[in-house]
This record gives C-alpha cells, structure tokens and sequence, in this order.
C-alpha cells in the first residue's frame, strides 16, 4: 500500500465534506468528524496493524517514532501538500496504533469568524494577559490566531508563539514573528517562557497554560509590559479563574491571586453550535476585568463574577445565555441546542 497517498486521499475526504478531524486505528475503519459528529467510512478496508505501523512512518521522522514507541503517545502536526496543516496525536489502544487528526483551519480574520469586536480591541493592547477558554474543538486556536494576525497586519512587534506542536503557520507582514515548538525549538513551555525576557518580545501567545510555573511565568510577563495571549480547557470565566489559583499551592494562592486581579485583561469563553442552515457558528460570553471584577479576584468571591457578567453589557460583556438566544432570535441555532449548550439552562428559560 502506498501509505502518503492513502493518508493524503482521507485528508482529502476530510476536507471536501467540510469536516474537522480523521480517527484511525489498527482494526477499524477510518472515521472523519463532521459538525460534531462521527462518521464512519464503512466502504474503506480495515487498517491492520502493519497499515499503522506505515501511515505512522508518514507523519513521523526517525527520532520522533523512536520517542513514540518509548513514551507510548506524542503530539505532532503535519503538513499536507502545503495547502493544509493537521495537528495529530499518536496513541497505542490495546496495544494497536491509533492516530488522531484535527485539520487547523486557515487564519481568518476576526470578522469572518462572527466575533465580537472588542475581541479586536483587546489584541490591540499593549500589555495584561488575556485567556481563550472553553473545551476541545470549540475554536479556540482558531480564535487566538485571529488575533495574532491583526497583530502582525497592524503594527511592528515582536511576536513569539510557544506551541506543542506549532498549528497556524503565520507569514510575517508588519510583526516580526517566531514560532517555537516545544520538543524541537525548546525543551518546555516553562523554559521557553523564561527565555522570553531576554529576547525583546511584544506579544507572547502559549498555546496552552499547563502547569503553575507556565502561569506564573506568564501571568509575571503581563505585569511587566506584554501581551500574553493563551487557552484553558475550562468552561467559563469564574472556573477559568479558580482553575488557575487553585493550581498553586496554598502558600502562593494569594500572590497569584493579586498579580491576575492586576494583569487579566480578560476571559473569552467559546462554544461552536450547530447552525440550522448547516455548519457552527460561535456562541460566547467575555468577562472584561475592572475595578469589580479585580476585587472580587482578590477578595476570594470568584462566585460572584457570574453576575457581574450578567450585568455588564454596557462595558462590552457578554453573558453565554444572552449569546444563545441573540442567535436563537437571528434564526441561526434552534432553541434545543441553546438549552444544550448553555451552562445555566434555568436562567436561558427565564429570558426566553
């Protein structure tokens, strides 16, 4: 079996029925995700062992399949033809090979993403630490990248990215930028962080914050004059927030807790939802930091920040429901999947 062309025809598949990521695995047939859903290509021969063993040779150089075989699991990405890339996880089940594909969708600008505008706003300021927050496959790189391209089509900064492994690729136009993959350029997130202190940086986007010395080091780079940009698998704002104190140890939770009261620029949590016309479209809530929101960070009352969301339009919040039902109303998602998605399904009911 021509193994590059068999991968390279399912990614293909991938792309022409507009999905998002491609499952394969020893003793199954290929499956691609589809608007959130599994679809299982039941026409397609089940891979053997020794056709994982080859697609694997594909995606993998020497050194990399050596560390798999020997850590049982790694990140990748993968470049297809030039025209697309994949993030990838390779995983063993049952002793067989499995193999992962997410297709990272090309960098669009904010407004093609229907986005609020103050999204904008934000990744133009100088400094303060800003999180994109919500589970798997919600768009948050995606969102991230948008940014990051206003950045470096508007001004001339340094930007550097510290990613595991690198997904958008970006072509520098205004903005310097260097993309770290943490395995090849750098041995951690935690040391390429430390690094970038001395390496005359703007904007700073890590692609996940991991461990507390990642956030502390970031959250430090706020306060000193950058733009820290990143992601959380949490579900909201005031999860996000105790999410990142509560992994310190309880001697350092009252410093965090002070140095993010001070440096949040603020949370965006996303969803994508099933559009009735076909397709996803974002439903969101952003918690900004004000005066509110630092002294219910500092005081311990995360609890509350629930409804200062919920009361803050006039400054540019936007609460989940609220979301929800403006594309309820627009006719874009049906009102059982704004029940569905919404994380206070009793207070969507009361503003219907």
């Amino acid at each position: 079996m021509d193994y590059k062309k068999e991968l390279e025809e399912l990614i293909l598949t991938v792309i022409r029925e507009g999905g998002s990521d491609l499952h394969l695995g020893g003793g199954r047939v290929p499956a691609i995700r589809v608007n959130g859903e599994l679809i299982f290509l039941v026409k397609h021969p089940v891979f053997t062992k020794e056709d994982m063993i080859g697609i694997l040779g594909e995606v993998l150089d020497k050194e990399k399949l050596t560390k798999f075989l020997e850590k049982k699991e790694m990140d990748f990405s993968y470049d297809f033809r030039g025209e697309a890339r994949l993030r990838g996880n390779a995983f063993f089940q049952k002793g067989l090979i499995s193999l992962a594909f997410r297709l990272v969708p090309k960098v669009k600008p904010l407004a093609d993403l229907k986005l609020p505008q103050i999204i904008a706003d934000l990744a133009r300021k100088k400094q303060g630490f800003f999180l994109v927050v919500g589970p798997v496959g919600q768009g948050k790189s995606t969102t991230l990248s948008a940014m990051i391209n206003l950045i470096n089509n508007e001004q001339a900064r340094h930007i550097v990215t510290v990613e595991d492994p690198i997904e958008h690729v970006y072509v520098p136009n205004k903005s310097i930028i260097d993309q770290r993959e943490v395995g090849i350029d750098t041995e951690d997130f935690h040391i390429a962080l430390k690094s970038i202190f001395r390496e005359d940086v703007n904007v700073i986007m890590i692609g996940e914050m991991r461990n507390p010395d990642t956030i502390s080091t970031a959250v430090t780079a706020a306060e000193t004059g950058h733009l820290v940009l990143s992601t959380l698998h949490t579900n909201n704002a005031s999860q996000t927030i105790d999410r990142i104190i509560d992994s310190f140890p309880g001697n350092q939770q009252d410093q965090i807790r002070v140095q993010l009261a001070s440096s949040l620029l603020g949370i965006f949590s996303q969803r994508l939802v099933p559009r009735i016309a076909g397709g996803l479209v974002p439903a969101y809530e952003l918690l900004l930091n004000n005066s509110a929101v630092s002294n219910l960070i500092r005081e311990k009352r995360t609890h509350e920040i629930d409804v200062v969301i919920e009361t803050g339009m006039e400054s540019g919040m936007v609460d989940l429901n609220r979301s929800l039902i403006e594309l309820v109303r627009a006719g874009e998602i049906s009102i059982e999947n704004a029940y569905q998605y919404s994380l206070n399904p009793k207070a969507l009911e009361r503003m219907i």
